[in-house]
Order: structure tokens, then sequence, then C-alpha cells
């Protein structure tokens, strides 16, 4: 499956390059990476923006590319692919039809990742059109995520809103929470030690499995005291019961139209 070509080695694509190196899962010199906005030592091993006819040796095509743009970044490449070239897609939004039309017809996996995957803590949901693409995109992502496949290219949306989006919705959460502690009269550098290791030790719990949220949740909500009082406000009118779906579904919204 490589060399890997990488269309675009922004903040996601550069994730995914970190992360496999830690892995041990590809190294550099399995990397064709293709970005005007970069040079050569930024990936230091890897080919670096090569001429167009080096594209040719690429088995596996990653598209990482803002969703806005796709079309744009793959035009002039196409042309220069194997055509047993599998394309693996972490454009938000794009429809698979429409990424395997532009690509001559070629197999194609849809990802929505996280930047996680930079330090082997990733998640990312998976549908593909072939057993080949599917196959493929698990190679690039299970060793450093943990992966969901999905039956229906629709609910990619969902998807994206629930995984794809969430790490912002956290680092907004723990924003509000650090302004609201220093809010009480903690200094703010107080507040914001405390919040960011006090959310880092509950997800290392979670992580450790065993245990659903909402048992977690209870262990820590003893009746009458101050947790629950603060779950009255937020798990009460306005709270979380109402915001997530609504902020979910403003995601859903915007994947579609990405996508069209």
């Amino acid at each position: 499956m490589t060399p890997i070509l990488l269309l675009g080695a922004g903040r996601m694509g550069g994730a995914l390059i970190e992360g496999w190196a830690k892995a041990g899962a590809f190294s550099a010199a399995d990397l064709i990476v293709r970005d005007p906005k970069i040079d050569a030592a930024a990936f230091p091993g890897a080919s670096v923006n090569p001429p167009l006819e080096a594209l040719a040796a690429a088995k596996t095509v990653l598209l990482a590319v803002k969703p806005q743009i796709w079309r744009q970044a793959v035009a002039d490449v196409v042309p220069h692919l194997a055509p047993d070239a599998v394309i693996v897609s972490i454009a938000a939004g794009v429809r698979a039809a429409d990424i395997s039309a532009a690509f001559g017809g070629r197999a194609v996996a849809r990802v929505m990742p996280t930047t996680a995957v930079a330090i082997g803590l990733g998640t990312a949901s998976i549908v593909a059109d072939t057993a080949e693409a599917r196959a493929r995109a698990h190679a690039l992502l299970d060793p450093v995520a943990t992966t969901v496949d999905l039956d229906d290219e629709e609910l990619m949306h969902a998807a994206t809103a629930v995984s794809g989006s969430a790490p912002a919705y956290l680092y907004a959460f723990i924003e509000a929470l650090e302004a609201a502690g220093a809010a009480q009269g903690l200094d703010p550098a107080a507040s914001a030690k405390l919040a960011r290791a006090t959310i880092v030790g509950a997800a290392a719990l979670l992580g450790q499995g065993g245990e659903e949220p909402a048992e977690l949740r209870k262990q820590v909500t003893s009746p009458g005291g101050t947790t629950a009082a603060a779950l009255g406000v937020l798990m009460g009118e306005g709270g979380f019961g109402e915001l997530l779906p609504r902020a979910l579904e403003a995601a859903v919204k915007r994947s579609v139209e990405l996508g069209s």
C-alpha cells in the first residue's frame, strides 16, 4: 500500500504523519507529500512536492485538503496516478461518489479522524465502497486510532458531529470551566491547572473501560451535594440535553452543505 501520497499536509495530514512515525507504522520514506505551503525540511526523509510524474508510484492517495478546495487540489494530480491507486479521503462532507468520479472511478474510502492520531489516541469513522478501500483505510488509521465502520455513508455526517468535531466541544467546555473558576475567585492560572488536569484524569479513567459514563458520573455525585447542584444546571432545562442535540444538528447541517 506504499508509497502513500498525501494531498495536503496541514493539521490533520501532519498529525497522521506524526502518529505513524511514533507507532512505527510508516516511515518518512513511505511518504510522498504534495502541499504547496510546505518544503522538504518539514518532513525529512519524505518525498516532498516532487514532479507530477513521480506520483505514479503512489499506491494509496490520502486526500487531506480542506473540503472547499479539494477539486482544485486534485485536478492536476489525477492524470499522473496509477490506475490501481486507492483513494482515502478525510475531506469532511465530500461524498465518495464525487471523489471517485474526480479520480477516474478509483476505489474510495472516506474517513473522519481526530487530531489525537498524532499521539496514537485518535478516533476514526470509516465508510468505503469496496473491501479493498476499507482495508486500506484501516491500514492507515488502525495504528493511530480507535476505528468504527459505518455501513451507510449518510451516517458520516453524524459521525463528524459526534467525533470529528467533538474535540473542539471539549476544549470549549474547558475554556468555559477555567473562566468560571476564575469568576469564583480562583487565580486564573490555578483555575486552568485544576480544570485541565481534572478533565485529563477523568478522560483517562473513562478510557480504562469497563464502566459507562453514566455510572462514573453517579460515583462522583453525592445526593444533595455540590456536584448534584452543578449537574442540576448542566443537565437541567437549557443544559446539555438540549444544547448538544442542537449543536450536532448544526454540525450535521454544515457537513451536508460542504458535501454539496
